[in-house]
């Protein structure tokens, strides 16, 4: 059992606004009560008259690729890579973190169906000894044939907590034109031209033969599973409707304020990422996630590939007019929760919900993550 404790003085950031002065006070892990006093003979901790924020879920994260692969073919032991990112990601007020790994056969590194199972199957034996709650986004390739198999079965074995599709063959989504998908996949795992020639071959292959069959027979294992299913880099009305068709309930950076559109219209979740908000533009020249929001076209903020920028789009958007300070924190805590099935028990300060918060400090115009709990277990700390 753990001992209860209140923290009082505090800008309490709940799903009505900004609540000053509020005393959140904690019992067992969870919140019991959000008033303005001090209980009798119960651990105080004072907020200094900073906010407190419900823990953010990010339910979009690859930062785990790049520690367990910081270089091209240079790896590291899965289990430092997992504790080592735990610490940073606590620091960062993540409170809920969905490790994002691929299954691409085609591609090499961490992005093939053998090593994204293992890492997987090594995350969820450590769950227990990390510091944020820990899940895992499984990213389905859908050119990829082989990769069925191993998702049915890690589906199957409860491995898997959140389900997405990608396709980044050429000529659609992220890709437009072949030239850009070779640039980038060369590039970035160093291939010569005739061997990404033979890649872009398979891939367009694969999506006019099986790729249909296979997303059909994934979906029906999500349903038979409850696991939540997102669409990845979508470029279209058509592309949105399509999904609205096979009761998709999200899309993940919408590649043109078309598609990002068409979602709000039909009732679809629309994920943008974080480092796009704080930079103020894409990394791939593509939606302006600032204006997506300014529209109403975005429901959740992820951190992509970089978790410290959760904290800084909030800021960014309300320093910008974009949203008030409360709207914007549901973009990364209420938002996502509801989208994974997970709202019950927490991304948001309410009595009965874990004691999943971030106290942060931004009496200068730059948030400073002061201390983060998980379910009312202090796990990260500045002071």
């Amino acid at each position: 059992m753990q001992d209860g404790f209140v923290i009082t003085n505090a800008r309490a950031v709940t799903p009505e606004g900004v609540r000053k002065g509020a005393s959140v006070q904690v019992e067992n892990g969870r919140i019991v009560k959000i008033g303005d006093g001090l209980p009798r003979g119960v651990r105080e901790i004072d907020a200094g008259g900073n906010f407190l924020f419900p823990g953010f879920v990010d339910m979009h994260s690859d930062a785990i690729e790049k520690g367990i692969e910081p270089r091209p073919n240079t790896f590291f032991p899965v289990d430092i890579a997992v504790f080592e990112l735990d610490k940073k990601v606590a620091s960062c007020g993540i409170t809920t973190t969905f490790h994002s790994l691929s299954f691409a056969e085609q591609e090499v590194g961490l992005r093939n169906n053998h090593k994204a199972a293992e890492i997987i199957r090594e995350i969820n034996k450590l769950r227990e000894k990390l510091k944020v709650n820990t899940r895992i986004h499984a990213r389905f390739e859908i050119t990829d044939h082989g990769a069925v198999p191993f998702l049915d079965e890690l589906i199957r074995d409860a491995q898997i907590d959140l389900f997405s599709l990608m396709d980044h063959s050429p000529g659609q989504g992220q890709f437009r034109d072949i030239l850009s998908f070779k640039n980038y996949y060369g590039r970035v795992y160093a291939k010569s031209d005739w061997e990404m020639d033979d890649i872009i071959e398979r891939k367009l292959q694969a999506k006019n033969s099986h790729a249909q069959q296979d997303i059909a027979h994934m979906l029906a294992v999500c349903r038979e599973h409850g696991i939540a299913v997102a669409s990845h880099d979508d470029d279209s009305r058509q592309k949105i409707h399509w999904l609205k068709e096979m009761d998709i309930g999200m899309t993940e950076f919408p590649i043109n304020m078309e598609a990002a559109q068409a979602a709000h219209e039909l009732g679809i979740r629309v994920c943008l990422g974080a480092p796009n908000v704080v930079r103020g533009q894409s990394s791939s020249s593509n939606l302006d996630a600032r204006e997506a929001i300014r529209r109403g076209y975005g429901d959740i903020l992820c951190s992509d590939y970089s978790p410290m920028t959760m904290i800084h789009a909030l800021f960014t958007l309300e320093r910008h007019g974009i949203l008030p300070l409360h709207e914007a924190a549901e973009m990364v805590s209420l938002n996502p929760a509801r989208a994974v099935g997970i709202a019950d028990h927490t991304g948001s300060l309410a009595a009965g919900k874990d004691a999943d918060m971030v106290l942060v400090e931004c009496s200068d115009g730059l948030p400073r993550v002061m201390k983060t709990f998980v379910a009312g277990r202090e796990v990260f700390a500045t002071c």
